[in-house]
């Protein structure tokens, strides 16, 4: 029997506009009983330290049961919780110790496919005339016994698996153990509405929606057209994956989708104050499908954007561009933006290449991504600037990474436990041998460390937090940019009667750049020691600068 918790008053309804959203993934966050698996008391455990950092949400990567062949994004029980960490009354209670804590709950729903253990999959397997026969997207092979059309999986070869009970092949975008959901069947959806509908009785906040644009495919099962060369973006899949050589027009991003979320909106909002950020992946419409999926108050709350996400650092100029195509095509949508995330390498290595003073880089990075428009999602030891891990192979869990050894390494090198305290075993994670290493490097870089060091990253995510909250205009406000500087980043962010002028030396040399001619007047809090002069700004390298016009 569930219960529900006592939720957060509804306060904002849009609280969800602006806010910055902390990813936890549960595996590697805090294990309590030493199997070497951080659980829900785990990190129920460490809330007071999420809640120090001053974010507003918290958002569980899952936690369902599952085989865990790719670690609960292959849910077996949508509606409880796998023993490795812990039971329903664990969840009441970490639900419980947030809200007292002033933090909203999200929780990562995988709803464009199950596990091959599901017991939907294992009846709709089992014959092509039992109830769930169409609950999975089934297809008969071509005339010669090849699969049914050319799509891929983004795990590498063909979508299609062939299974010798049915005589016919099964599509999966990811794992084969991983069969995608046919949403086409309204009794798929309902059954999914229905576990939203669970969660929220359960008094969670919110969802993060996982691979939302994968949901739908194309019933006439048409072949994707290739892409040539100069198309073939690596963002979506690492370059050594020939996903890249399609144009996904009939696997995925398919119009049916609209009508779905609309549903899915219209459970949310059947309680107070719930929002849903939804991930689109894909490379080639990324910005254009979050604005169809965002747009008229009745469908995803925020969309999750990838562009910050690439293997490219930002520059001045592209973070104006992709600010730009965002207005264009999604003139009334939101996003939710993030450098670093458990499916890519850490932002602090990825773009790190040749930068000397890490922590000043790391703290640019974060002030930045803080002070865009659009909510903010940081990915847990974000906070910490870890490096991606080094990992060996006989380490490796991520069956990516073992796939396509070594050309990519795969995902576990950003999913190594969470360093606590650098005198402890195991960083303080575990008592047991965790399930990733720790590795050496982040030791000391642990919470331990940087607590006691004013000027450490960890206490500057908290500053500019806490500077962030102090002003409207940095959580909900309009933006306005200058013209492109190779150098400094420039722009305006209003709300009311607030205009916040933003600067960001995206170099590791000192700039100086012109006073606006309009009276100008610096905010402190913030932790960057840039200078306002009678006629420039002066910028140290990897510095902002934020100051009120008046």
């Amino acid at each position: 029997m569930t219960t529900t918790n006592t939720a957060l008053p509804a306060g904002d309804k849009d609280w969800w506009r602006g806010a910055v959203i902390y990813q936890i993934y549960p595996r590697s966050y805090q294990d309590t009983n030493g199997d070497g698996i951080g659980d829900l008391k785990g990190i129920t455990q460490r809330l007071s330290y999420v809640a120090s950092l001053g974010v507003d949400a918290i958002w569980i990567s899952p936690f369902f049961t599952s085989p865990m062949k790719d670690f609960g994004y292959d849910v077996s029980d949508y509606e409880d919780v796998d023993p490795i960490f812990g039971t329903l009354e664990d969840f009441d209670a970490l639900i419980a110790e947030a809200h007292r804590l002033g933090i909203r709950v999200m929780i990562d729903l995988v709803l464009s496919h199950t596990s091959d253990k599901h017991p939907w999959f294992v009846e709709s397997r089992s014959s092509r005339t039992n109830q769930k026969a169409d609950w999975y997207v089934w297809a008969d092979s071509k005339p010669d016994g090849t699969s049914p059309n050319n799509w891929l999986s983004i795990f590498g070869g063909s979508a299609w698996q062939w299974d010798p009970t049915r005589l016919q092949y099964y599509m999966h975008n990811f794992l084969t153990s991983q069969p995608d959901l046919n949403l086409h069947n309204p009794n798929v959806q309902d059954a999914l509405l229905s576990v939203a509908r669970f969660w929220l009785t359960r008094g969670v906040d919110g969802f993060r929606l996982d691979t939302i644009n994968f949901y739908f495919h194309d019933k006439e099962l048409r072949d994707n057209p290739s892409l040539p060369p100069e198309r073939r973006n690596a963002q979506t899949a690492p370059a050594v994956n020939p996903y890249n050589y399609q144009e996904h027009l009939y696997d995925k991003n398919r119009p049916e989708n609209l009508e779905f979320l609309k549903r899915f909106r219209a459970v949310m909002e059947e309680f107070p104050a719930i929002a849903a950020v939804g991930e689109v992946g894909d490379s080639q419409r990324g910005l254009e499908i979050a604005g169809e999926y965002t747009s008229g108050g009745d469908k995803m709350h925020m969309c999750y954007a990838f562009e910050f996400l690439a293997p490219d650092a930002p520059t001045a100029a592209t973070v104006a561009e992709v600010q730009h195509v965002l207005e264009k095509v999604a003139p009334d949508g939101w996003v939710c933006w993030a450098f670093s995330n458990h499916d890519v390498v850490r932002h602090v290595t990825r773009w790190g290449a040749g930068v000397v003073d890490r922590s000043a880089h790391a703290t640019l990075l974060a002030s930045l991504l803080m002070s865009l428009r659009g909510s903010v999602c940081i990915y847990q030891g974000e906070e910490l600037a870890l490096p991606e891990a080094e990992l060996a192979y006989e380490d490796l869990q991520d069956p990516y990474g073992i796939q396509f050894w070594p050309d990519f390494k795969g995902r576990d090198g950003c999913r190594t436990p969470m360093p606590w305290d650098s005198r402890a075993a195991n960083g303080g994670f575990s008592a047991g041998k965790p399930w990733l290493p720790v590795p050496a490097a982040h030791l000391s870089a642990a919470v331990s460390v940087q607590e006691e060091d004013p000027h450490s990253v960890l206490n500057h995510y908290r500053r500019f937090l806490a500077f962030r909250r102090q002003h409207p205009a940095l959580v909900k406000g309009e933006i306005e940019f200058a013209p492109a500087n190779e150098s400094v980043l420039s722009f305006i962010r209003s709300h009311g009667n607030e205009r916040i002028l933003c600067l960001f030396n995206m170099r590791s040399e000192t700039q100086e750049v012109a006073r606006p001619a309009e009276a100008i007047e610096t905010l402190e809090g913030h932790g960057f020691q840039s200078r306002l002069n009678d006629e420039t700004i002066v910028l140290p390298a990897w510095s902002g600068f934020f100051a009120r016009f008046v």
